[in-house]
């Protein structure tokens, strides 16, 4: 909860991204493989984001996700804004770009892997400002990509709205676009019997597993639940379904 206030306090200070008054008031329509929101797009404040950057990593090191090595490295590039800058633009090109058709990943620099974590935390307020503010402006109706159309993020939750419809929620940026039911977003395997679902107790929580790619995904469903999702809250109570999926080999 620490890390979710630091966010917000800096959230509440990012002006309305540029990128959002030059749109075209008609609906935009995103092509696969290459997220909308461009690195130039962002308003990014560097203090703000160093100081949250580091605020991250000492979270981290505390609950001992971070290795002392990779804290004393990201501690000194966030002294050196020259050095940290282009670092953080370098990881975000790179992650707003992949393959729509063979399902592989976008190819992270090998130097930047152990901070890709804390890149997407130190840029999640200007993520969720820009597409907050972009969203109204999206046609998503087409969109079936298991990767976000506005900053290439993966997935960390499913809603089931009221209506039965099924949404993925971004990562890194907290939009939701639509997807199929019973189909893996991953790799699209429409196989029912390939894929396993685990429940919680109450019904409001479910994790579908794919047989196929071994990846999975959480979701909450509102039909059976007193409140909307709020998925900075749901991906943490969900934590013991994590537990069980790990325990039978599938990854988030």
């Amino acid at each position: 909860m620490a890390l979710l206030d630091l966010q917000r306090r800096v959230e509440a200070r990012v002006p309305l991204p540029a990128c959002a008054l030059n749109v075209d008031r008609g609906p935009v329509v995103p092509q696969p493989g290459r997220a909308l929101l461009r690195f130039e797009d962002l308003p990014i404040e560097w203090s703000d984001a160093r100081y949250l950057l580091r605020a991250t990593a000492d979270l981290l090191v505390r609950a001992q996700a971070l290795e002392d090595d990779d804290h004393r490295r990201l501690l000194a590039l966030s002294r050196e804004g020259h050095r940290l800058e282009p670092l953080v633009e370098q990881w975000y090109n790179a992650t707003t770009t992949w393959d729509p058709q063979g399902f592989t990943p976008p190819r992270i620099p090998p130097e930047l892997e152990g901070f890709d974590q804390l890149f997407a935390v130190a840029l999640r307020p200007y993520l969720f400002r820009c597409a907050h503010a972009l969203a109204p402006q999206l046609d998503l109706s087409g969109w079936r990509d298991s990767r976000c159309p506005m900053c290439g993020g993966e997935p960390e939750l499913a809603v089931i709205a009221m209506s039965g419809e099924r949404a993925l929620v971004c990562s890194r940026c907290g939009l939701r676009w639509p997807t199929l039911e019973d189909v893996c977003p991953f790799c699209r395997n429409d196989d029912r019997s390939q894929i396993k679902s685990f429940a919680s107790p109450d019904g409001r929580y479910r994790l579908d597993a794919c047989d196929v790619c071994r990846r999975y995904v959480k979701a909450y469903d509102e039909r059976s639940a007193p409140r909307p999702a709020m998925p900075a809250v749901d991906t943490i109570a969900t934590l013991p379904l994590d537990a069980s999926a790990m325990q039978r080999g599938y990854r988030g």
